[in-house]
């Protein structure tokens, strides 16, 4: 009988964030994920023991979870976390108000109603630690500390009775409860490696490795591969080729797997699923069984295109390609190769999390059922690769998306038809591997290295490595052996691909300028090691200006026409206006098809207007408009209303208001939604039990908390019954619900 096997394989990664000089972490990220998210990917199939996925643990994320453990990491954000808010500084008050709000708005810091007002304190002025600062009272402070490290801690952390004691406090904590935290915080950081150890000795996971520092290792070996995946690529002013450094990059990766986890890796996960043949015949060389990387890299290397139609399905002869276990083989290398569904890894990535849990787990099984029927109808095996992220998708789901993955998992146990298996276990079964003579070089997006080069910030990166690395060779002779070591570390640190991940136009983040710091510094170190001098450029930041998601708030009542025209630019002047960053953060592949979001009131109306990235989408989607109306000090709100506009050939078939599941029937021509050029809308304030108040009121000492302060609304765009996108991608727009001379006197 033909069987269905689904490999799962999660990429956990994270850039080495330590100065080997100073020996101190410029950014707390990879304690932050070891604390929320490592630990229970894997202790989630205890659960499951018939499901077997594969973990890649990146050997630069490995080394720095043994410095938390062994106590020697320098972290200054544990640092301020740690130390009692009466003794911080000025600096560290803002430095904490900086970093210690860093987190998902919603699924992290909205979980725990004492962070969630800390930062709407914070967010209300400005996101400003400088103006903050003053208002920030010692035992806010305290709470800050606290909760900031709660808020990373791993849903079975959670679950542990003095853990879950402290979460039932609430607030007003103690130098006493940071201490405990803090303590507890190496007790789990401990349990990290060993969970993972513990599952791949009794095969309920495989452990695969990557190069040691994550670099791109077609072009380490050769940058000259930028303008051979695409062609006329502006490239660096001089070529980088050192593929001994890309051989030392992965004999360090499988050294320390062996070290930690007494056995050698069979797999390499490469980094950012970047091959090239030359790449591969290093891998080859050192034992390596199989490699992963995407279907756009199979696509161009069969000449095909892996075209999908609206519903995101592969017609049978683009399945039968795709879900195949390859052979590779050439004159002085062969190796086993996966590729990556795209479609359903971006699924889990970017939109379930918009989903309610079973309903997310049952489209996907039904997917991956549906993608590879018609291999199976013929009695052949199939197998469907996800490989993604094992960390940064589940700050967008509730409760790191647990509920998601075991209803998820649950079915790939019970289902006969299909099996989860490791990618060792897969290669194994599978009979008849596919051949392939060739491959053209590429990564996991869109089959070339643009991220990592052609931009003249990341072209402007491997020059000044180039340089420091000639530097290297040339003044190392006369140097000492630890000088050596240490400058050449430095080397293989800067040659890491997550330096130029938020160089060029593609990503962004609210650490764009540590990353660039960081890089330098390194860059620095390496001159400085071996008795030189880093050259001035060195001191000046590679990064230009960052463009990062515009909110402004509501600063007069508007009263627009409801017409779905974007001419009429000053009926809409005054609005809260939420722009979208076209820029992805630490994952790429989310879709842009909403450009810009309006929102305000008047006396009587909420209006709402969004503008989409282009035209407006031809394929039949649907609008979603979520609006609540809260309370001064409500815990939830006072009511929840959702607008769903049905669009097809570009205009609104038929739209309605819900609350809950009763649908709203008489709203004769009070309430409006139009589409043209854009989607625009209006909902009176009473079906939201809500009213513009006068500030005094509001603000009043008698009856004021049970006033409706403010309405909210979130915007997203739905097709194949799957949310693709939405604005503001975290939280929400939050309207005042202000009369109109208040309103223009705090906008103003």
């Amino acid at each position: 009988m033909a069987k269905l096997r689904v490999v799962i394989l999660w990429n956990q990664h994270q850039p080495f964030y330590k100065d080997l000089v100073t020996g101190q972490y410029r950014l707390p990220w990879t304690r932050l994920h070891a604390l929320k998210d490592y630990y229970g990917m894997v202790k989630l199939l205890d659960e499951f023991p018939n499901v077997h996925q594969t973990f890649n643990l990146v050997p630069s994320l490995v080394n720095q979870i043994q410095d938390y453990v062994s106590g020697e990491a320098q972290d200054p954000f544990l640092q301020v976390a740690s130390r009692a808010a009466k003794d911080l500084s000025q600096q560290e008050r803002r430095f904490a108000l900086q970093y210690l709000f860093q987190a998902n708005p919603v699924n992290v810091i909205g979980r725990y109603p004492r962070y969630r007002e800390l930062w709407e304190k914070f967010h209300g002025m400005g996101d400003s630690p400088e103006r903050a600062e003053k208002h920030f009272q010692t035992q806010d402070f305290t709470d800050l500390q606290v909760l900031s490290q709660i808020g990373w801690f791993d849903e079975y952390f959670l679950a542990e009775k003095d853990i879950a004691e402290l979460i039932r406090k609430g607030r007003n904590y103690t130098v006493e409860d940071q201490r405990f935290v803090m303590a507890r915080e190496r007790e789990l950081l401990g349990r990290v490696l060993p969970v993972h150890a513990e599952a791949a000795k009794k095969g309920s996971i495989e452990i695969s490795t990557s190069p040691f520092y994550h670099p791109i290792l077609p072009l380490l070996c050769d940058t000259n591969m930028g303008a051979v995946s695409t062609p006329g690529l502006p490239l660096p002013q001089n070529r980088y080729r050192h593929p001994e450094d890309a051989r030392e990059q992965l004999q360090r990766g499988i050294q320390l797997h062996e070290t930690v986890f007494g056995v050698r890796p069979h797999g390499v996960w490469p980094s950012e699923g970047s091959v090239s043949e030359e790449a591969i015949a290093i891998a080859h060389q050192l034992g390596v069984t199989w490699m992963a990387t995407d279907e756009g890299v199979l696509g161009r290397s069969l000449g095909i295109n892996f075209s999908r139609d609206s519903f995101g399905n592969l017609p049978s002869n683009l399945a039968h390609a795709l879900y195949s276990v390859y052979r590779y083989e050439s004159a002085n290398s062969e190796m086993n190769l996966i590729f990556r569904d795209h479609t359903l890894s971006d699924l889990i990535g970017f939109v379930y999390s918009g989903m309610p849990p079973q309903d997310a787990a049952n489209n996907l099984v039904h997917k991956i059922k549906d993608s590879a029927q018609s291999i199976i109808a013929k009695g052949r095996d199939a197998v469907v690769p996800i490989i993604l992220d094992g960390e940064n998708a589940w700050e967008y789901y509730p409760q790191s998306g647990r509920e998601f993955l075991r209803r998820f998992y649950d079915a790939l146990q019970n289902d006969p038809a299909m099996e989860a298996v490791t990618v060792s276990e897969a290669v194994a079964r599978h009979k008849n591997p596919a051949p392939l003579k060739s491959l053209v070089p590429g990564s996991w997006i869109n089959a070339n290295f643009n991220v990592w080069i052609g931009a003249p910030e990341d072209n402007k990166a491997w020059d000044y490595l180039y340089h420091a690395r000639n530097f290297y060779e040339q003044a190392s002779p006369g140097v000492t052996e630890k000088q050596r070591q240490l400058a050449y570390e430095e080397i293989l640190i800067a040659e890491g691909s997550d330096w130029n991940w938020w160089y060029g136009p593609e990503h962004h983040s609210a650490n764009d300028r540590d990353f660039d710091e960081l890089y330098r510094k390194h860059l620095s170190n390496v001159y400085q090691a071996l008795g030189g001098t880093p050259p001035d450029y060195l001191a000046q930041p590679i990064i230009a200006g960052v463009t990062r998601p515009l909110f402004t708030p509501q600063s007069a009542y508007i009263h627009p026409g409801i017409s779905g025209d974007m001419v009429r630019y000053f009926e809409w002047m005054g609005a809260a206006r939420y722009t979208a960053d076209g820029r992805s953060g630490a994952m790429h592949g989310k879709q842009f098809l909403m450009d810009e979001v309006f929102a305000g009131i008047d006396k009587e109306y909420v209006y709402g207007r969004l503008d989409f990235a282009g035209k407006v989408p031809e394929e039949p989607f649907d609008v979603v408009v979520n609006l609540e109306s809260w309370a001064k000090s409500g815990s939830k709100p006072r009511r929840e209303l959702r607008l769903d506009a049905a669009v097809s050939n570009s205009r609104i078939t038929s739209w309605q208001i819900s609350q809950g599941d009763n649908v709203l029937d008489d709203l004769s021509d009070s309430a409006r939604a139009v589409l043209d050029r854009n989607f625009e809308f209006r909902v009176p304030l009473t079906l939201l039990l809500a009213a513009p108040v006068e500030l005094d009121k509001l603000h009043g000492p008698k009856g004021s908390d049970l006033l409706t302060a403010r309405v909210r609304l979130r915007f997203s765009l739905w097709q194949n019954h799957l949310p693709v996108d939405a604005l503001p991608t975290e939280g929400w727009i939050d309207l005042e619900l202000l009369a109109e001379e208040d309103l223009l006197a705090v906008g103003g």
